[in-house]
C-alpha cells in the first residue's frame, strides 16, 4: 500500500504539487496520466525518495517513506526515471545485474544469475547480453534499463514514461509483461504514460493529474470518459469500444 497525505512540493516559490491525498491500490497496474507539467514524474520521485516532499507524509506498507533504510527500500521498491545516463562502458548483462545489488552488494550468486537471465529473456535481450550498452539504439537501451528494474524483483515497480524510444511491438510486449507481473506475481506497478490508449487498454486503475493536483482517479472505466479527458487535456476526446476495450480518438 502506498498512501500520501497532504503532499506538497515546491521549488523556491514555484508550487509543483499541492495538497495530494491519495491511497494507491496494491497489486494493480496503476497509470498516471495528464498533460505535461502536471506533477506526475515529481510525485513518483517523492514516492521513491529520490526527492523529498516540502510537506506531508508518504507511507509504504504503513511505514513513512523517510523511515525506511535505503537497503530495505531498494528491496521493496524500484524506479526507472526518464533519463538514465550510465557512462561506464559495460555490457548489457552487467548493467542488468546491477538490479541485484541490494541483495548481494555486487557478488552474484547462482540465484542472482538466474534472475538476471530471466529478466534478459523477458525483454528479448539474450542476443545482446555481451554487447556494450554504448552500442545499442535508444529503444534497446530502454529495454536494458527495464530488465534491470525487473531483476531488482521488488513488490513495487515505478516506471516514468518507460515506453519512450520503444517501437510499437516492444511497447505492446512490455505492457503485457507488466500486466503479467501484476496478475501472476502480485506486483504493484505504477507507470506514467502519455499514450492514454495504453493506459485505457492495460491499466486497472488510473490517476489523472493536472496543475499539480489530483484531477480524477478510479478504476479505468470510470476515468476513461469523454467528459473527464476533455477537461483534463483541454481538447475533444472521443471514446470508442473495440473488443471490450476503450479506445481514445483525439485526432480529427
Amino acid at each position: 500500500m502506498i498512501k500520501a497525505e497532504n503532499i506538497s512540493k515546491k521549488y523556491e516559490d514555484k508550487s509543483i504539487l499541492e495538497a495530494i491525498d491519495i491511497e494507491l491500490p496494491k497489486e494493480q497496474l496503476i497509470a498516471f496520466i495528464g498533460p505535461n507539467g502536471a506533477g506526475k514524474s515529481t510525485f513518483l520521485s517523492l514516492i521513491s525518495r529520490l526527492q523529498s516532499q516540502s510537506s506531508g507524509d508518504i507511507y509504504l506498507d504503513h511505514e513513512e517513506i523517510r523511515n525506511w533504510k535505503s537497503k530495505e527500500l531498494a528491496k521493496k521498491l524500484a524506479i526507472l526515471k526518464q533519463s538514465n545516463g550510465v557512462q561506464l562502458n559495460i555490457s548489457v548483462y552487467d548493467l542488468v545485474s546491477f538490479g541485484r545489488f541490494p541483495y548481494n552488494r555486487g557478488k552474484l550468486t547462482t540465484e542472482d544469475h538466474e534472475i538476471v537471465q530471466t529478466s534478459l529473456e523477458q525483454m528479448e535481450l539474450i542476443e545482446l547480453q555481451e554487447d556494450s550498452i554504448h552500442e545499442l539504439s535508444g529503444g534497446q537501451l530502454q529495454r536494458v534499463y527495464i530488465a534491470m528494474i525487473l531483476a531488482q524483483d521488488t513488490d513495487y515497480i515505478l516506471l516514468d514514461e518507460p515506453l519512450n524510444n520503444l517501437d510499437l511491438n516492444h511497447a505492446n510486449q512490455m505492457m503485457h509483461l507488466l500486466k503479467k507481473l501484476v496478475k501472476e506475481h502480485k506486483k504493484t506497478v505504477i507507470i506514467v504514460l502519455h499514450d492514454i490508449n495504453f493506459a485505457a487498454g492495460f491499466a486497472d486503475y488510473i490517476v489523472a493529474m493536472k496543475d499539480g493536483k489530483i484531477f480524477s482517479q478510479g478504476e479505468t472505466e470510470t476515468v476513461i470518459q469523454p467528459e473527464i479527458l476533455n477537461r483534463l487535456f483541454g481538447m475533444n476526446v472521443k471514446i470508442c469500444e473495440i473488443e471490450g476495450k476503450r479506445f481514445c480518438m483525439y485526432f480529427h
